[in-house]
C-alpha cells in the first residue's frame, strides 16, 4: 500500500484512540505501522493487512498480549479505544490496533550481520531464550475465551497440502533438484513432527515470528513485539524461528547454545526436545519461501536468498548433520 494511502487511513484510525498531531510511520510492510500520541501517551498504530487475519483473530491475537502484559511479561500493552474496543474497523474495511510504546532497539535486522562480541551475541540470545520461556509459562496460566481464533502452525499449517504460508516445494524460482530436495525435506519434517506429537512435545500459544526486528532491546531487558502471526503450535517452533536468521552468523553455535540453555533454564529441555530444535528451525525455513511467493516482488534477489537459506539447511540436516554442521 502506497505510504500516502496508510497516512490517510492512520489520520483516520488515531482519531478512534484519541490521537493528535501528525502520525509518523515507522514501517509499512504486512501492517503500516505509525507513531502516534494519544492522551495515554506516545502509542504504536498498526493498520493490519486486509485479508491477512480476521477481526476475531486480531481480537484474540490483542487479548493474549494484554492478558500477558497485564501479568507483567515484557510485552506491549494493547491500548483500547474512546469506546472500549480493542479494535477499530476502517471506512474502507481494514482494521487498526495501538499498543503503548515501547522505548527500545531492535536486536538486528534481517540480511544484516549481528553486531558485537561472541560474548555479547550469547547474552542475548539467553536473555531471549528466558524471554520466550517466560512467556510460555505465563501462556500456560491463561484460559482463552469461547471465541479465541488465532492459526495453527502445526503439521497441516506447516508442512500440509496447503500450508499457510503457501506451497513451498513449488517455488517457480527453484530449480528440479531443489524442487526435489524441498519435498524430501517436507517429508523429513513432517515424520519428525509426528513422532513429536506421539511422544507429547510440548504444544500451545507460540508467538511464531521472533525475528530479531520483532526483539526490542531495552533498558530491562528484551520486549516482544508484533504478535500478528501468533498461534498454536510446538513451543519450540519459537526457538527456531529465533535461529532462521542466525545460520550464517560466525557465532551461531554460541548463539544456539545460549538461547536453549536460557531457555531450558525456565522450561527444562529432554534431549529429544533438543534434537527437535533444528528441525523446527528447517520448518521455518521452507514455511518462508513459500512466504516470499505473495509478499515480495517476482523480480527481487530475496527469493533467491530464502531459497539458498532452505536448500543449505535442508541438504545439512538429511544428511544427518546439525545446525552447526557436523557436531
Amino acid at each position: 500500500m502506497r505510504d500516502d494511502t496508510a497516512l490517510a487511513q492512520a489520520h483516520e484510525a488515531m482519531a478512534a484512540w484519541g490521537g493528535t498531531g501528525t502520525p509518523r510511520l515507522i514501517r509499512n510492510r504486512e501492517n503500516a505501522v505509525f507513531e502516534i500520541i494519544t492522551p495515554a501517551g506516545r502509542a504504536a498504530l498498526r493498520l493490519h493487512r486486509q485479508g491477512y487475519q480476521t477481526e476475531a483473530a486480531i481480537r484474540s491475537e490483542l487479548w493474549w498480549m494484554r492478558a500477558l502484559a497485564d501479568r507483567a511479561q515484557p510485552v506491549p500493552h494493547p491500548l483500547r479505544t474512546a469506546t472500549g474496543a480493542l479494535t477499530h474497523c476502517l471506512q474502507g474495511g481494514r482494521i487498526a490496533s495501538a499498543l503503548a510504546w515501547v522505548e527500545g532497539a531492535p536486536l538486528g535486522a534481517a540480511g544484516i550481520p549481528l553486531s558485537g562480541t561472541a560474548q555479547e551475541q550469547a547474552a542475548q540470545h539467553h536473555a531471549l531464550g528466558r524471554l520466550l520461556a517466560t512467556v510460555h509459562s505465563a501462556t500456560d496460566r491463561l484460559e482463552p475465551p469461547q471465541d479465541f481464533e488465532r492459526p495453527h502452525w502445526d503439521l497441516p499449517g506447516l508442512l500440509g497440502e496447503s500450508p499457510l504460508w503457501g506451497r513451498f516445494w513449488e517455488h517457480p524460482g527453484l530449480a528440479p533438484a531443489e524442487a526435489r530436495l524441498l519435498v524430501e525435506a517436507r517429508a523429513f519434517c513432517a515424520e519428525a513432527t509426528r513422532d513429536a506429537t506421539a511422544r507429547g512435545a510440548d504444544q500451545g500459544l507460540v508467538h511464531a515470528d521472533v525475528l530479531r526486528e520483532n526483539v526490542l532491546l531495552t533498558e530491562n531487558g528484551p520486549v516482544l513485539i508484533d504478535f500478528d502471526d501468533c498461534g498454536r503450535g510446538f513451543r519450540l517452533y519459537d526457538l527456531g524461528t529465533a535461529l532462521s536468521q542466525n545460520l550464517s552468523e560466525p557465532h551461531l553455535p554460541a548463539i544456539l547454545a545460549a538461547l536453549v540453555d536460557g531457555y531450558a533454564s525456565l522450561r527444562p529441555l529432554a534431549p529429544e526436545d533438543q534434537a527437535l530444535i533444528p528441525v523446527m528451525t528447517l520448518m521455518r525455513c521452507l514455511a518462508s519461501v513459500g512466504w516470499t511467493m505473495t509478499r515480495i516482488p517476482q523480480e527481487s534477489p530475496l527469493h533467491r536468498s530464502y531459497i539458498n537459506r532452505a536448500t543449505r539447511l535442508s541438504a545439512q540436516l538429511l544428511r544427518g548433520e546439525g545446525l552447526v554442521g557436523k557436531d
